[in-house]
């Protein structure tokens, strides 16, 4: 049901949501910016438990998106601000897997049925990393932030994070959510994960390079990768202090990087070594959608790191899956277990460097379970993670979809990205031909004249390429 305006908050969230929205503006301020992140709507107070709780969602449940009417005048801490969900899930030790995705045997955290709304609040890894110190509020000290405007449950979570002992060597850095399970959802369906809507929680974030990662990475036995010298391996050979054994001493380069409005829209402002800016628009999205795909022994069994996407989606780091889109995943556990993290506020395709424009966002996501035969989701979403938005069809390939490392997948960045392409190619081609009943050799003709083929990511160890096949092209 609509939000209620003028309810009673519930006592204990009284005095923060009645504080004036100053801490989020005096960020701002010493930013550089005038305005705030615009992609919100108004301000409420979030009621709830400390982990997940039913909430009114601010939008009607009929509803595919939620406006952007207005821009959140604060830093959204825990059950502070919007909650545009039925159901709100709040990041803690007790709610997250840290560099891990759950398994299909996984308890879940929260419960809901098929349809509804659940509004999560994703922390980004960075500041949190053990290269950074694992103390976000003397990290992103260095860079202007005060301590109450870092987030408190990112700071929960560096400091009193058990579940599993943390590797950084080894272990994905992403803060999973989750799982949740769905009510009704078995193996063999698909669940369809609508992104409603987008909230930036802090007005910066971090863009970071590290060794032995990214698209001109040095391989394993220190080499350089086809294609490029040793001079040419990003961060460079000599800053490499992997072998002191010590994180803080790897030489990773992580870039701060502030959140400016320019005119009507928001921007991210890249400090140059000299003298000016780059900046570039935002274009937030969650990069870790999934269902449990793996069955495991541990909570830290290699199939489940978080790093490789699977069939079962997770780390697919699509651009294009922002507010209003649709992902599509193939159910492979009762339930589901949905699980969710690594916030972008943008990305450009390929994420060479390693890193999106990370930075945490509370999402909004309408999870519903789609049957065998009822025409509610791509045929191909039945064995594949598939994405769609208002203007395009996103089938996606994967370089060792299933895990296992063939085709160096499991060997840092040797996956093959013609693999991906070529299954991005023909999970198009049963698209066209199954869903939209064009023959295959006209489908194929279709693709090479008229579609596009862009690599999502060449950094998750397992590659990525998605198409984008334009709506407006068949008349939709």
């Amino acid at each position: 049901m609509p939000h209620n305006p003028h309810a009673p908050h519930p006592p204990h969230l009284m005095p923060a949501a009645a504080q004036p929205a100053l801490a989020y503006e005096e960020l701002a301020t010493r930013l550089g910016r005038r305005g705030l992140l615009r992609i919100a709507a108004g301000l409420a107070a979030a009621g709830g438990s400390v982990a997940a709780s039913a909430h009114p969602a601010t939008a009607a449940s009929g509803s595919s998106k939620v406006s952007a009417v207005s821009r959140p005048q604060r830093i959204l801490q825990p059950g502070i601000g919007p909650v545009h969900g039925h159901h709100y899930l709040r990041a803690t030790p007790d709610t997250v897997r840290w560099g891990y995705v759950p398994a299909r045997d996984a308890e879940p955290v929260l419960r809901l049925r098929s349809g509804e709304t659940l509004t999560v609040d994703a922390v980004s890894h960075e500041g949190l990393l053990e290269d950074q110190g694992r103390d976000p509020i003397a990290w992103f000290a260095e860079h202007g932030v005060r301590k109450d405007q870092v987030l408190k449950d990112a700071v929960a979570l560096a400091r009193d994070y058990t579940r599993t002992p943390r590797s950084f060597d080894t272990d994905g850095p992403h803060v999973v959510l989750g799982p949740v399970h769905v009510e009704g959802a078995e193996p063999g369906d698909v669940l369809k994960v609508e992104t409603l809507s987008l909230l930036p929680r802090v007005p910066y974030g971090v863009i970071s390079s590290r060794h032995g990662k990214g698209a001109l990475a040095s391989t394993r036995s220190g080499g350089a990768p086809d294609g490029i010298t040793l001079d040419e391996v990003m961060p460079p050979v000599a800053e490499d202090g992997r072998a002191t054994g010590s994180p803080e001493q790897y030489g990773n380069v992580s870039v701060f990087t502030p959140i400016r409005s320019r005119g009507a829209d928001d921007h991210a402002i890249l400090p140059l070594d000299g003298p000016g800016q780059v900046t570039f628009p935002l274009n937030p999205h969650m990069g870790l959608m999934g269902t449990a795909y793996a069955g495991a022994t541990s909570l830290t069994d290699p199939l489940l790191n978080s790093i490789p996407p699977t069939l079962g989606g997770g780390n697919i780091d699509i651009r294009h899956l922002g507010e209003g889109s649709t992902f599509y995943l193939p159910v492979h556990a009762e339930g589901a277990l949905f699980h969710t993290g690594d916030p972008h506020f943008a990305m450009g395709n390929g994420e060479v460097a390693l890193t999106a424009l990370e930075g945490s966002l509370r999402t909004t996501f309408r999870l519903t379970v789609c049957k065998p035969g009822s025409g509610d989701a791509p045929s191909v979403a039945f064995h594949y993670p598939f994405g769609e938005t208002d203007d395009a069809w996103l089938p996606v390939g994967l370089s060792d979809p299933d895990g296992s490392g063939g085709s160096g997948g499991a060997a840092g960045q040797l996956s093959d990205l013609d693999t991906a392409m070529r299954r991005a190619v023909v999970n198009a081609l049963d698209f066209l031909q199954s869903d939209l009943g064009i023959t295959r050799p006209v489908a194929y003709a279709y693709l090479s004249a008229a579609a596009d083929f862009e690599v999502s990511q060449v950094v998750d160890r397992t590659t990525g390429v998605h198409a984008v096949i334009r709506k407006r092209d068949f008349g939709r």
